[in-house]
């Protein structure tokens, strides 16, 4: 057990630190999954397992609370791997390393994974905790929420009868979310030649490093930069001005985050490479000035490479680079039905070169208004189409409309006043949640997400406010029992 398992709510805390030692990368939730079924067996807990992993584990009501409808705890087992380029960390193997860092809990230069793992302890702690009072329970783990909601999309049949459901989603504290952007990923691959390096060439590696990234829905309003894009404006420019030829290309990795790293290996004329040094160092300090109010430990550095043996065609370089410059990015627009709502958009999230023929580039789009979401899917594919790619979308998932008026607002809303003497805020949320395809199963389901603060999310700066994790499982708690 680590530090974290002696902070307040012991229970709560506990069920964290045990979840942080169980590897869950997306997609590879085995070993969680194990870890479920296990605890509640241990416990003598009901259980059911579907066919592509999602589990739900059922409590009856506490004595005096049988007539009460059942309610829906419901949190994501996966989380996202991300680490700073200079930490050794495998993610299918390695516990996080957790630690205190005054008012918060943070990884040692990784994703801490308390989303949604802290949504799961809560759920746990709930199953355990004798004192809390409640209606029928049913606790509902889905797999792979960060890469494809695919345990939303393929819940089994006959795995809830709730009435009401909590998702414990969410990341800011005083706020009730009732609906959430759909979302749809655009990916674009390029058919490419290599061919042999020419001669008289002097070679470069570029490197951008050290950005926030973030959460490509809750953080695309904040202003942080795409590595990606900052990459290929660089090659942008050298091709304009010094002949540049293209090796390589790697940048971000996840779909749903904001990609805080990338780099490039190309080449110029050696007869051009002074002119290309002294415009990189322009570049460079029209960046770090264009950037040093919301970026302030954004690095870019140059190193020079020995000489490489390809470069790309040069037709898909041209249509590569000037895509990626050329293809929207961030806030596409905001909602004029909820002031400070990103209604729409994009987050050129991957690009990667796949073997010798092929190079992937991966983004996403988001928006409240599912007209709009196709109308910008239809902006991201335009531009590769026209680059020469080849374009093909994810299935997408629906939004989930606010319903302003249901009972589990309105008890949940009354609970933070008892609780907290104050107002929770009530809103939708442009990342994507689940609940949306749960409407779907489940059309009578009245939902809300709430959860403790969170910063950072998908990320190595992910971190978790110790003071809000008390009022998350106060505001649970009370909600179960005047529900």
């Amino acid at each position: 057990m680590s530090a974290i398992s002696t902070l307040e709510p012991r229970l709560v805390w506990e069920q964290f630190d045990a979840i942080t030692q169980v590897p869950r990368p997306s997609k590879k939730e085995g070993k969680i999954i194990d870890f479920l079924v296990r605890f509640a067996q241990e416990h003598g807990i009901e259980y059911q397992k579907d066919a592509i992993g999602n589990v739900v584990m059922r409590k009856p009501a506490t004595p005096g609370y049988e007539d009460r409808p059942a309610v829906i705890l419901q949190s994501h087992m996966d989380m996202v791997c991300e680490k700073n380029s200079d930490v050794e960390f495998d993610f299918e193997n390695d516990p996080i390393r957790t630690r205190i860092d005054g008012e918060w809990v943070k990884a040692e230069g990784t994703t801490l994974g308390a989303d949604c793992g802290i949504g799961m302890a809560a759920a746990l702690a709930v199953l355990l905790d004798a004192e809390v009072q409640h209606g029928p329970l049913e606790a509902l783990f889905t797999v792979d929420e960060e890469t494809g909601l695919t345990g939303a999309f393929e819940l089994g049949e006959g795995m809830l009868t709730g009435k009401y459901l909590i998702n414990l989603d969410s990341e800011d504290e005083g706020e009730l979310f009732i609906g959430c952007a759909g979302g749809i990923d655009t990916i674009a691959t390029f058919h490419c030649t290599m061919e042999p390096a020419p001669k008289n060439y002097s070679f470069f590696r570029v490197d951008v490093s050290d950005l926030l990234g973030g959460h490509s829905g809750d953080d695309i309003d904040k202003g942080r930069v795409n590595s990606n894009k900052m990459v290929a404006r660089l090659l942008w420019d050298g091709m304009q001005s010094c002949e540049l030829r293209l090796s390589y290309f790697s940048g971000g990795n996840l779909r749903n985050a904001i990609p805080r790293e990338a780099y490039a290996i190309f080449g110029v004329p050696t007869r051009l490479k002074g002119d290309f040094e002294k415009r990189y160092r322009l570049f460079a300090a029209d960046l770090e000035a264009e950037f040093r109010f919301r970026e302030p430990n954004f690095k870019i550095t140059l190193n020079e490479m020995p000489e490489v043996e390809e470069v790309l065609d040069a037709r898909t370089q041209f249509g590569l680079v000037y895509s990626l410059v050329g293809v929207p990015n961030g806030v596409v627009a905001m909602s004029f039905a909820v002031p400070g709502l990103v209604e729409t958009s994009t987050n050129l999230a991957s690009v990667k070169f796949e073997g010798r023929d092929r190079i992937v580039v991966t983004s996403s789009q988001r928006s409240s208004v599912e007209s709009a979401k196709t109308y910008v899917m239809q902006m991201v594919e335009s531009v590769f189409a026209l680059a020469g790619a080849d374009v093909a979308h994810s299935d997408g998932y629906p939004g989930w409309t606010p319903n302003p008026t249901s009972h589990l607002l309105k008890v949940t809303e009354e609970a933070y006043r008892r609780l907290f003497a104050t107002d929770p805020k009530v809103r939708a949320i442009h990342a994507g949640l689940e609940c949306g395809l749960f409407l779907e199963k489940y059309p009578d389901l009245e939902m809300v997400s709430f959860g403790p603060t969170l910063r950072g999310v998908h990320s190595p700066d992910e971190r978790l406010e110790i003071s809000t994790v008390m009022k998350f499982w106060q505001l649970l708690c009370e909600t179960l029992r005047t529900l």
